[in-house]
């Protein structure tokens, strides 16, 4: 369970600014290599990035695993932290990866995990009651009023939609089941 833990969080944080195939491939790749903390803390950056590459931002991305992974040794025995409060105090993790990692790594839903879609969806559905301009801020606003069963579900729910059709230029409003009851559907 420890080491099925450290590699969803790095899965995480590769993840973030990555297509999911990208993100698949470089994680077969580290786990053909043992993905373990004791394996990433005894392999050099070079090698680390030449695995993961094309992740985006891989170059800060090697730099932000080598960090995490050697505070997860010395401070946590090599398992991941099991608080959000922690997970964000890591190199490279946010709120978004943090509450993930909690119900994926640790079967805990602590709260909403906001990306860029679930942001940019929920506002144009107007599930929030005045517009926010962050992740975070989103996050807050439907932990608000959204019943805490439903919280693990919209991310999953709203990620694929808006890489399909919610799109962020263009949204595919034609095709979409929920245009009669959009709100940015019917400004189009």
């Amino acid at each position: 369970p420890q080491v099925m833990r450290y590699q969803v969080l790095l899965s995480l944080m590769l993840s973030s600014q990555t297509k999911d195939e990208v993100t698949s491939a470089a994680m077969q790749r580290l786990r053909q290599r043992g993905l373990t903390v004791d394996s990433i803390l005894q392999m050099d950056d070079a090698t680390l990035g030449q695995i993961i590459y094309p992740v985006g931002f891989w170059r800060t991305k090697v730099k932000y695993i080598k960090q995490t992974t050697a505070i997860l040794k010395q401070q946590y025995g090599g398992d991941i932290p099991s608080t959000v409060e922690e997970l964000v105090k890591l190199p490279g993790v946010g709120p978004k990866m943090a509450h993930l990692a909690m119900h994926i790594a640790w079967n805990r839903v602590t709260g909403i995990s906001v990306d860029t879609h679930v942001h940019r969806i929920t506002n144009r559905l107007k599930w929030v009651k005045k517009e926010t301009r962050s992740p975070e801020e989103t996050r807050l606003a439907l932990e608000d009023w959204l019943p805490r069963d439903l919280w693990k579900e919209i991310n999953w729910l709203l990620v694929g939609f808006g890489q399909q059709t919610c799109l962020p230029v263009n949204p595919r409003c034609g095709e979409c089941l929920n245009r009669d009851i959009c709100p940015a559907a019917k400004r189009r």
